[in-house]
């Protein structure tokens, strides 16, 4: 290796970027571009993530360079060169700030603040800079990160920030649906499971209607109580029915029975002293009826024998006194 030689000096230095201000770039350059913004001055931010935790570069809203500071701005840039410099050393990771000031490559007055990596010592010294460019970029998450923080503690004092965090990345799925792990639990169960429109299918929505549509049939009372199908008495029936049985008409009592369940093994509820309630074997309604029909045919007959009897000028009393 051998050192570079130096070369001889120039008669004229070539002029600098931005001598004129009509030229210059930090001039023309909006207040969106800055992370924090105020009257008097700007920071900014390289366009892209680099090796080290933190780069900012502090600029003078005006075209002055660091000698032609009147001394409102000179006494600002102490200020400010602080509360930059604290701002960059509260971020993690971060061991040192260095502050530069080289000012060769353009004449609007810019300075450098590079954050030195906690820990890493063959950091340290002048050739920060250098690393810079050889060190691998910190993910682009956290540096939009730290940008923000620092714009937050430069607001504090005034002005205004510009850098925000990233926002959260997150996907929000447009409808629901089966997940596969559900649908096999649900082929290795030990029910059986139908066709789609099987009685054992089971239906899921698939949008709002069919939401709403399931939320009215929920008002409505199922017409089957178990799953498998067994059909329970309607609770008009079973009104109509406890009504019939303690109802003491009878005639009311049996159209009820007939109308909702005709049971084999009934037995009506009768007095305690009617003998179709000693009897073990059930009775027929058609029974019944017939007997209460002939109980009614000979009440009407001994009606109308004895009105015959006592129309006839009481012959039954003297026909039986006839023998003696």
């Amino acid at each position: 290796m051998r050192v570079k030689a130096l070369a001889a000096p120039v008669e004229v230095e070539p002029p600098r970027s931005g001598e004129d201000a009509a030229d210059c770039v930090a001039c023309n350059t909006p207040d969106d571009s800055y992370i924090w913004v105020s009257d008097r001055w700007r920071v900014r931010a390289m366009d892209r993530p680099t090796g080290l935790p933190m780069v900012l570069i502090l600029e003078c809203r005006s075209h002055l360079d660091l000698g032609d500071l009147p001394n409102l701005l000179a006494a600002e840039l102490g200020v400010m060169t602080v509360r930059l410099e604290r701002a960059i050393r509260s971020l993690d990771d971060v061991a040192r700030v260095h502050v530069n000031r080289w000012g060769d490559g353009s004449a609007h007055l810019h300075m450098w603040f590079l954050a030195r990596p906690r820990g890493r010592l063959q950091l340290r010294g002048t050739f920060l800079s250098l690393w810079d460019d050889i060190l691998p970029v910190i993910p682009e998450q956290q540096w939009r990160e730290n940008l923000a923080l620092v714009a937050a503690w430069l607001a504090e004092f005034g002005g205004k920030a510009n850098a925000e965090p990233p926002h959260i990345q997150w996907q929000s799925p447009s409808r629901f649906s089966e997940s596969p792990s559900a649908q096999a639990d649900t082929e290795d169960a030990d029910e059986p499971v139908a066709s789609t429109n099987g009685p054992f299918a089971p239906w899921r929505p698939t949008d709002l209607a069919d939401m709403q549509a399931e939320g009215s049939k929920a008002d409505t009372p199922p017409a089957d109580a178990y799953a498998g199908g067994v059909p329970t008495q309607d609770v008009a029936s079973d009104v109509t029915r406890t009504a019939g049985m303690t109802s003491p008409d009878p005639a009311s009592r049996r159209s009820a029975i007939e109308a909702n369940e005709p049971p084999p093994t009934q037995v009506d509820e009768e007095k305690p002293g009617d003998p179709a309630s000693s009897t073990d074997s059930p009775t027929s309604d058609a029974g019944a009826a017939d007997r209460s029909a002939g109980d009614s045919s000979r009440a009407e007959s001994k009606s109308g024998e004895s009105k015959s009897g006592d129309a006839s000028d009481g012959g039954l009393a003297v026909s039986q006194r006839e023998p003696r």
